[in-house]
């Protein structure tokens, strides 16, 4: 039988020892291209779509090789110590040769442009104050031409790092460049300045780093493999941006866009994209994707938000962080961890709290009504230590509590409860209501209206129950009458997490409520439920504005609770327009209260900026029905505070003016007190406690009778 021609048949038969020595070996078809034949090519594309065991490396490229050619000199075979040796000398010797050219030859005619202003702050003393890093100072804005796109991403213009002393430019990049230092990443005196912001001032992504250890591995060279992953660094420099801002980009809609932080964000994703191809350094890029999320949550920007969160928990379940300890031996029809047991205690609350963290974006992203993408019954990993004792390392049993104990929300014990394990069953409790709403409307014939009674739905009022009031009222003393603000001799502190659980309930109950909200009903249970809610939000909006806190610090997950308090009253300024009601006024003012909490919060996270935007939306229809001629400027209870006067108590702040105002008019009302609002409930109606108490106007007593 004749044999089939070749695909080829032009291209001429190797000659003898011509194919690669891996083809020769195992006997395989060697088509001898160069640099790696397609034999070898192929298999280590094999090789590396799955990912690798732990404890190996994939290699970086097809091993393939070839016998020397005539001609070709091969590179000795020689000991890896050596040769590092010989590259480190002839390294020395290229900088000292550099070094003698830079001084004979005259300085460059823009050396001035990238000389630092003369009144900055120094760099040695910040290093000093804030524990520096200790490698060579240096600021790469004197390396890259000031007149190149990526000049204005990769270095901080902030006026406390600019006066930086350096020597020769190409002295001081040649040792940079030999230490390891990634070139993307800002120079370390204001990649040091952008960690101590980011620990200071970020409310979210904070949370998931060891700091003390953190701070500690900064100090290392950037080649010991103890030195903070470059996506970690990126994702730092692009949260803490919004506080350090610099490049700062007005698009047409009004919102801000800061082009620093986009740069490291897109390098972050860069590692993602990476570490999904090879699976190398996954849980360092996933707690970089952790704080890049967060990021796009405060940029407001949803569809990275959403995708996310799916990528994440996704991710997560693999690792096995979802198991108790993060770590699963048993079961042997499943797959084993991707990720080796916890090497300490560090290791292991590290992971539980990156776990928890996940977690809880999947649930504030879904807060719009999207199902979960990890249901409650598939968390096994219990709630993570305190705070203080992760930072400590203080030697505990772990937390005896997880999702699955039944008084997970109303028993808390001292030696595992603080704000932020508060913050994290508040979220959670947010969480069984978005379930519960997603899974009611998934097979019901009907919408839900204000004709139904929610009552007699399957489990509508245990849930009810606990997000109304019991979660509330189990807290602890030293954290049920702390509402998060702290006045001190040093003036006012405020604890974000803390802040959140006392709000976060009520902005629950207006989601599990809204739906059956009927006023004209005088004994609707749904409409009172939600009043009191927004009430209570309103208050804490109200003692807040009276500090002079920067409410920036905030969760960002605040716009959201603020945006359905506003959705209540305009809900209800509609309503008094249909009755003609007196009360309109009052309404009008109270939702503009919201509005400028919205729009001062958009000064650094534009999630604000679009939350307000699209409560405005829906305030159209009442703008056109409403009598009042400006009803955007009716009424606003503004306190004149702003983050520039923050613990700035020598200087008042100035009040703004109808002719100075900004976007919206918003004009100064006397100050809010509990007797500007009057009780509007009638003796016939209670309100039950929700466990919080404002220190400026009582949420109970200033509920509507409607």
């Amino acid at each position: 039988m004749p044999k089939a021609p070749s695909a080829n048949p032009t291209r001429p038969a190797l000659r003898r020892n011509q194919a690669c020595r891996s083809c020769r070996k195992r006997k395989l078809k060697c088509d001898a291209a160069r640099p790696h034949c397609g034999t070898c090519v192929k298999q280590w594309q094999a090789l590396v779509s799955v990912p690798a065991p732990v404890g190996y490396a994939h290699p970086t490229e097809p091993q393939c090789s070839y016998d020397p050619v005539d001609g070709l000199r091969l590179a000795p075979d020689t000991d890896p110590v050596e040769k590092i040796k010989e590259l480190e000398e002839q390294i020395a010797e290229l900088k000292s040769k550099l070094y003698e050219k830079q001084t004979i030859l005259p300085s460059p005619p823009n050396a001035s442009r990238s000389t630092p202003p003369s009144n900055a702050v120094g760099t040695e003393s910040r290093q000093s104050d804030t524990g520096g890093i200790a490698l060579p100072s240096l600021n790469l804005m004197t390396l890259i031409d000031p007149d190149t796109p990526d000049s204005r991403f990769r270095s901080s213009l902030s006026p406390e790092l600019q006066n930086v002393n350096v020597r020769s430019n190409a002295d001081q990049f040649m040792d940079l460049l030999f230490s390891g230092w990634n070139p993307d990443l800002p120079d370390p005196a204001t990649l040091n300045h952008y960690i101590d912001v980011f620990f200071r001032c970020d409310p979210c992504g904070s949370r998931v780093l060891h700091k003390p250890s953190f701070m500690a591995s900064m100090h290392l060279s950037p080649r010991d493999p103890g030195f903070p992953h470059s996506a970690v660094l990126h994702a730092i420099c692009a949260a803490a941006s919004r506080w350090s801002s610099q490049n700062i980009v007005t698009l047409p809609d009004g919102t801000r866009r800061d082009q620093f932080a986009e740069f490291h964000a897109s390098k972050t994703r860069q590692y993602i994209d990476k570490t999904m191809a090879s699976g190398e350094d996954i849980f360092s890029v996933m707690q970089a994707c952790t704080l890049l999320s967060w990021y796009f949550y405060q940029e407001g920007r949803w569809v990275e938000v959403w995708i996310f969160a799916a990528f994440q928990t996704r991710v997560a379940v693999p690792l096995r962080l979802n198991y108790p300890g993060t770590f699963s031996t048993h079961g042997n029809s499943s797959p084993g961890a991707y990720l080796a047991p916890p090497k300490d205690l560090r290791d292991l609350e590290s992971r539980r709290r990156t776990w928890w963290m996940t977690i809880i974006f999947d649930r504030i992203a879904s807060v719009g009504g999207w199902i979960h993408a990890v249901d409650e019954r598939d968390i096994g990993t219990e709630l993570p230590l305190r705070t203080e004792d992760f930072e400590s390392e203080t030697q505990l049993p772990s937390n005896p509590q997880d999702i699955s104990s039944p008084d997970i929300f109303t028993r808390h014990p001292s030696q595992y409860t603080d704000s932020f394990l508060l913050l994290i069953k508040a979220v959670m409790l947010f969480g069984r209501v978005t379930d519960f709403n997603v899974r009611g409307n998934l097979r019901a014939p009907t919408p839900p209206s204000k004709n139904q009674n929610p009552f007699f739905l399957p489990g509508f009022t245990e849930l009810d129950k606990l997000v109304y009031s019991d979660f509330l009222d189990s807290l602890p003393p030293i954290f049920r009458n702390n509402t998060g603000i702290v006045d001190g001799p040093n003036g006012s502190s405020l604890d974000t997490d803390l802040y959140m659980v006392h709000i976060i309930p009520h902005a629950a109950t207006i989601t599990l409520h809204n739906p059956y909200i009927d006023f004209a009903d005088p004994g609707n249970v749904s409409t009172m439920r939600c009043l009191h809610a927004a009430r209570c939000i309103l208050s804490a909006c109200y003692a807040l504005n009276a500090t002079s806190m920067d409410i920036t610090r905030l969760h960002p997950f605040v716009t959201i609770c603020w945006y359905l308090a506003a959705v209540v009253q305009v809900q209800l300024c509609k309503y008094f327009i249909e009755v003609n009601d007196s009360e309109e006024s009052t309404v009008w003012g109270e939702i503009n209260v919201l509005r400028f909490a919205m729009m001062e919060y958009g000064q650094r996270s534009p999630i604000g900026t679009r939350q307000e935007r699209l409560l405005q939306g829906l305030m159209r229809e009442i703008v056109r029905m409403t009598a009042q001629k400006q009803p955007l400027e009716v009424g606003v209870p503004l306190y004149p505070f702003s983050h520039t006067t923050l613990f700035r108590k020598d200087q008042p702040p100035s009040a703004p003016t109808e002719e100075g105002s900004s976007t919206a008019p918003l004009p100064v009302s006397p100050p809010y007190e509990q007797h500007s609002l009057p009780g509007r409930m009638p003796a016939g109606h209670s309100v039950s406690p929700g466990g919080t108490t404002w220190p400026l106007g009582s949420p109970i007593t200033n509920n509507y009778g409607v």
